[in-house]
């Protein structure tokens, strides 16, 4: 085995990332997942035939030859990310990148516990990745090569869109719009079966009725050309019941206020989580 690719952690998004990389055709023999829970290691090995190690300290025996990791993933909590990375310092300026999906793990931070020869790019996907319809922000330090960058845009784009920007503190406000949205939409389709519950539905109904309404209107705006202002005109004709929610939706105080007050609290939060 050469160059592998080094997963660090192997939960949901880990998860997501590995079945992406194996549904794109990443050779399994090419990966190496390290993960303490003998239980998930075991499990990730039975169904893709990828190596499974439990500590850091195993990856050159997987590898063979001495050969070093043509990338590592960081997909470990960020609150347990102190006692992982420094472990991988020693493959720091090696020809291969970091890449980490930890939320508030600022590059300053890995180039502390990496060393000042580490190329490490920094990203916040979000839930659906695990659906293959993810959107990933990445942000690379200065010493991230074109071939490493693509190769990172290669292995986030497995899960779904990717999106790169130079400036790192915009992740805050990539974390409380995309990181943080897919619960925002969730609470929309609950918010709206609640409502369809009190209007008389059932639970059942309503729920139905506000899932698919969620979902497909998604799946609409995901495939047509139109802005997501010219598909709510489309659905809105003048004085009729459409029109008349979106009065109290638009309002001063009404839904585009709320979000903007909720994304602004979300963007603080990440700085104050960063810091």
């Amino acid at each position: 085995m050469t160059a592998p690719l080094v997963l660090a952690g192997c939960g949901k998004m880990g998860g997501a990332l590995l079945e992406g990389w194996i549904e794109r055709g990443v050779e399994a023999s090419s990966i190496i997942i390290v993960e303490p829970n003998a239980n998930i290691a075991a499990d990730m090995t039975a169904r893709h035939g990828v190596t499974a190690v439990a500590s850091p300290d195993e990856i050159e025996d997987a590898i063979g030859g001495g050969a070093a990791p043509d990338a590592v993933i960081f997909a470990v909590k960020p609150q347990v990310m102190d006692g992982v990375a420094p472990a991988y310092a020693r493959f720091s300026g090696h020809g291969g990148v970091f890449l980490s999906i930890a939320a508030g793990k600022t590059i300053a931070y890995f180039q502390e516990k990496l060393g000042g020869e580490a190329a490490i790019v920094r990203c916040m996907p979000n839930t659906p990745a695990a659906v293959r319809r993810g959107i990933t922000v990445a942000c690379p330090n200065r010493l991230v090569t074109p071939d490493q960058q693509r190769r990172c845009h290669e292995l986030l784009e497995a899960v779904g869109e990717v999106a790169w920007i130079d400036e790192e503190e915009l992740l805050d406000a990539v974390t409380a719009v995309s990181g943080s949205g897919p619960a925002y939409v969730f609470l929309l389709a609950e918010c709206l079966a609640q409502a369809g519950v009190d209007a008389g539905l059932s639970e059942d109904l309503a729920r139905r009725l506000a899932q698919a309404t969620v979902s497909g209107s998604g799946e609409l705006m995901r495939q047509s050309s139109k802005t997501p202002e010219v598909l709510r005109l489309n659905v809105t004709s003048p004085g009729g019941t459409t029109a008349e929610a979106l009065k109290v939706l638009m309002a001063d105080k009404g839904l585009r206020a709320l979000m903007t007050e909720a994304v602004a609290a979300a963007a603080r939060r990440a700085r104050e989580l960063a810091d």
